[in-house]
């Protein structure tokens, strides 16, 4: 956004405004209640919580009780029945403040989606409400040891046993593993299916459901307040009526939600590079080195330009994909790259900011250390940017 300061061709260039182009008073309003929340509930004690690695399930709880958690939700299961765009600014916000709360994203603007969209009525009045007000907070347990991004080769199986599903298998790097009470597993329903993708669906499992555990809470790199676990099923036992849409069909439930999940990935890459940019700017004028601020040094300038340049094309990149986003529109290509190209630029900026700071840039007094951290994982979660790029050469007809 550019400003004019007077009444001469003097511009300066708003490089950290929140204005978005699907943003309205209300949204803004939104994002002003959001951050009192922040200020008053988060930020005096996130980094206790990174150092415990947990944030506080009641912090999930005072969200829900004040209209933070799935704000998308239609008013008669509980929610406000808001737009695309809140849930862009919730996921702004918090990516604000770290990679740690990541899960409000996952839980508001990932997972509770499947069940909004695939839900039978009776599902959708069992636990959304309880989504929305924090009462239930959801994960989605893709991963296992050994597949990665390859969901067809799941090998957490679910046989049915009159009127239950019996579920065995092991699943790994489950984002708010720890804290959820409800999650939306991946399981082979047809383990001969052929092609194997049509054996897969998705069955929602109780966190106190018989046979099911919680394997270790890992210790991660970044992220660290983000509560991330293993899950065990052993002869779990979960009602039929759990089953997400239908039986076989679980792979094209989640292929139909990875657009939004890797624009909110994007999403939060850039305001997380934003924020980082922003407090460099801060630093080099603030830092002096032989007798003057390190800004005045060419190199700092050419680097913080660069930079500059590449977050401004980002966000506009960002901003048009959320527009056709919310208009319905069918933009998988597009989203790929973004969702690479983005993260990507993210990680390389957290470098490009932390050599700025100098030694100072490795004490984790300085923020920049976490967000260094926590940065690494972007290119990776939500589908690696490999698997992005194969996605964006198949259909470029490669």
């Amino acid at each position: 956004m550019v400003k004019t300061t007077n009444s001469t061709t003097k511009t300066t260039f708003d490089l950290f405004n929140t204005d978005r182009p699907f943003c309205s008073q209300e949204h803004e309003m939104f994002r002003t209640s959001l951050r009192k929340f922040i200020e008053k509930e988060v930020n005096p004690y996130y980094e206790e919580w990174e150092d415990k690695g947990s944030i506080p399930r009641e912090i999930y709880k005072k969200m829900g009780e004040q209209g933070f958690l799935c704000p998308q939700v239609d008013p008669a299961y509980g929610g406000l029945g808001l737009d695309f765009g809140f849930n862009l600014v919730l996921s702004e916000e918090m990516s604000r403040v770290g990679g740690g709360l990541a899960g409000v994203t996952i839980h508001s603007s990932i997972v509770v989606p499947y069940l909004e969209a695939y839900g039978t009525e009776e599902q959708k009045k069992k636990y959304l409400p309880k989504c929305v007000n924090g009462e239930i907070l959801t994960a989605v347990a893709m991963t296992e040891p050994g597949t990665g991004s390859d969901l067809a080769s799941v090998r957490t199986t679910a046989v049915r046993d009159g009127e239950n599903y019996v579920i065995n298998g092991q699943k790994t790097f489950i984002t708010n593993g720890i804290n959820a009470e409800l999650f939306f597993v991946v399981v082979k329903t047809d383990p001969n299916a052929t092609p194997a993708h049509k054996g897969v669906s998705v069955i929602m499992v109780d966190g106190d459901s018989p046979g099911f555990s919680r394997g270790r809470k890992l210790k991660k790199l970044g992220m660290r307040s983000s509560d991330t676990a293993e899950l065990i099923f052993e002869d779990a036992r979960v009602p039929i009526s759990n089953l997400l849409g239908e039986e076989g069909k679980g792979f094209y439930i989640l292929m139909d939600k990875l657009q939004q999940e890797r624009i909110m990935a994007a999403n939060g890459a850039f305001a997380q590079a934003q924020e980082m940019l922003k407090s460099t700017i801060t630093y080099v004028k603030e830092r002096q080195a032989f007798g003057k601020p390190i800004s005045s040094f060419q190199n700092t300038q050419f680097e913080i330009s660069e930079m500059a340049t590449e977050l401004s094309m980002a966000r506009s990149f960002l901003d048009n994909l959320a527009n056709l986003h919310m208009k319905g529109e069918n933009i998988v290509t597009q989203v790929s790259m973004a969702k690479w190209w983005i993260t990507d630029m993210a990680r390389r900026m957290a470098a490009r900011c932390l050599q700025l700071y100098g030694g100072y840039g490795f004490m984790e007094e300085y923020p920049i250390a976490r967000r260094y951290r926590d940065i690494a994982v972007l290119p990776i979660a939500a589908g690696s940017n490999e698997i992005m790029k194969n996605i964006i050469a198949k259909n470029l007809g490669l």
